[in-house]
């Protein structure tokens, strides 16, 4: 009996020892299963959502980051980076020592252009408060901004006043000028007399301002749409383009004693056989230039005594490829020896004397190009599109010089007149060298 009851309890703790086993195996099984699930994401554990987020905001991230458009020319002196929106406008002041861009990231800054050829760009930050400036403009003296305000609707003026600490600063005006566009306004800008403020919009208004914002006087262009308009370098004249194949050309007329008279219309420039995208000064005022829908632009002489009847005359019709219908930008060196048209991200500049294209930047921007131009030395050309500002050697500019001393040195008078002439030709000639230009 005592044999048999050993027998039993042996075996009832065999059995106990097999359910044992099984449950333990069974329990692992489970867990590798889960384990396994959790390691091929297909469950809400914690540590699958932890990793969700963290990739989640990792993309947040990289879809937060603007995307770098990248660039390279030999030509290329410098880029200017420090807006971290899209830069919409630029200028550069008359003393040649600074260049402001605006942007809609509510900012200003301005830009010592002797840095142009550094490493590092130092620029001076000017903060647009609930509001951005869509256009910038130099005041003559250089010690006020003038803006275009992108929700305002209206112009800003920012005048330069010293810190405590010795530093420049720039401070808006107590009021902003008062709304009276009713369409959105394409282009702003001062006479350099600081005489008068111009603005024009996109329906076919041109208003003249004083500096203090009240209204001179309203033109209507009569174009159907302005496309563009723009002061004269000598303040005298305003010039305007639109849907017509017709530039027009106003003269702001003071007294002597500098009290304003009236706006009349001085002349026009006929040729186009289609509607006009943009046009610009000499800085001289004696030539101006135009690029139009029919694919072409062509350079003008205006030193005429238009009050007589003379009409101004064409000095050279050029091509460029671009589709008609892509609006174009374009801009004169201070010597108008050389154009640069821009559409889309591309800039070609063209020699003004032969009208052939001697450089073609192409894709300089993520976006199309908003403004260009040269500076008071034409030295550089600039250009902005997107968050940056590319400067550029304006190596055709060079080249014009090299031809024109070479044409003077034919016709010197005396030996001091060749030797100086010489020098300049020497100059010249090693400045395209040193920047690889061919055609020296």
């Amino acid at each position: 009996m005592e044999v048999t009851e050993l027998l039993v309890v042996l075996l009832v703790f065999a059995l106990f020892a097999l359910l044992v086993v099984a449950l333990a195996a069974k329990g692992q099984k489970r867990w590798n299963k889960k384990s396994n699930q959790r390691d091929d994401g297909k469950t809400n554990g914690v540590f699958f959502h932890k990793c969700q987020v963290h990739k989640k905001q990792k993309q947040r991230h990289q879809k937060e980051k603007p995307h770098q458009h990248i660039f390279v020319h030999a030509l290329l002196a410098s880029t200017l980076k420090s807006h971290s929106g899209n830069i919409t406008s630029m200028d550069f002041s008359n003393n040649g020592k600074y260049l402001a861009t605006c942007a809609d990231d509510r900012t200003i800054h301005i830009w010592s252009t002797k840095d142009f050829l550094q490493r590092e760009h130092r620029s001076l930050r000017v903060n647009v408060k609930l509001d951005h400036a869509t256009l910038v403009r130099f005041s003559p003296d250089c010690r006020a901004l003038i803006t275009w305000l992108a929700n305002g609707d209206t112009i800003r003026v920012f005048k330069m006043k010293k810190k405590e600490d010795g530093n420049s600063t720039f401070q808006p005006m107590a009021e902003d000028f008062p709304k009276k566009h009713k369409a959105p306004v394409i282009n702003i800008g001062i006479a350099e007399t600081g005489k008068f403020i111009m603005s024009v919009s996109s329906d076919t208004t041109i208003i003249i301002w004083t500096l203090k914002g009240e209204v001179l006087s309203i033109i209507n262009t009569n174009q159907m749409n302005n496309t563009y308009a723009v002061i004269s370098h000598c303040s005298r004249f305003v010039g305007s383009c639109g849907f017509t194949p017709d530039a027009k050309v106003w003269e702001v007329c003071f007294s002597k004693n500098g009290q304003f008279r009236e706006v009349t219309r001085a002349f026009e420039l006929k040729g186009h056989t289609a509607g006009i995208h943009f046009l610009a000064f000499s800085n001289d005022s004696c030539r101006m230039a135009t690029v139009s829908k029919d694919g072409t632009w062509k350079f003008w002489a205006i030193d005429v005594e238009y009050k007589q009847q003379q009409d101004p005359y064409l000095l050279l019709t050029g091509t460029y490829q671009e589709a008609a219908s892509m609006p174009c930008i374009l801009a004169l060196s201070p010597d108008a020896q050389v154009l640069a048209l821009a559409s889309s991200n591309n800039i070609r500049l063209f020699n003004t004397k032969r009208g052939e294209e001697e450089e073609n930047f192409t894709k300089i921007h993520g976006g199309q190009v908003a403004e260009m131009a040269f500076d008071t030395t034409g030295q550089f050309l600039a250009s902005c599109g997107d968050r940056m500002v590319r400067i550029f050697h304006n190596t055709t500019g060079q080249r014009a010089i090299v031809e024109e001393i070479r044409g003077l040195l034919k016709r010197a008078p005396t030996e001091t007149t060749r030797q100086r002439l010489n020098q300049q030709l020497i100059q010249a000639q090693a400045t395209l060298k040193r920047l690889g230009a061919v055609k020296v």
